[in-house]
């Protein structure tokens, strides 16, 4: 019963956000006109303030 209730309160703490800084998403769309053309670029990631996580496409 006690590994029960100690699952239920991590989870709780969890979805409240009481660990931390929820992260927040974060996206970047580029378009530069240059010498070999058009060129694209892309970024989506997430961030809480301290952290920072990302993918360039």
């Amino acid at each position: 019963m006690r590994r029960i209730a100690l699952i239920l309160t991590v989870v709780a703490l969890a979805a409240c956000g009481a660990d931390g800084a929820p992260m927040k998403p974060t996206a970047n769309l580029g378009l530069s006109l240059g010498s070999n053309g058009v060129n694209t670029n892309a970024s989506v990631g997430a961030s809480n303030g301290t952290v920072s996580i990302g993918v360039g496409l």
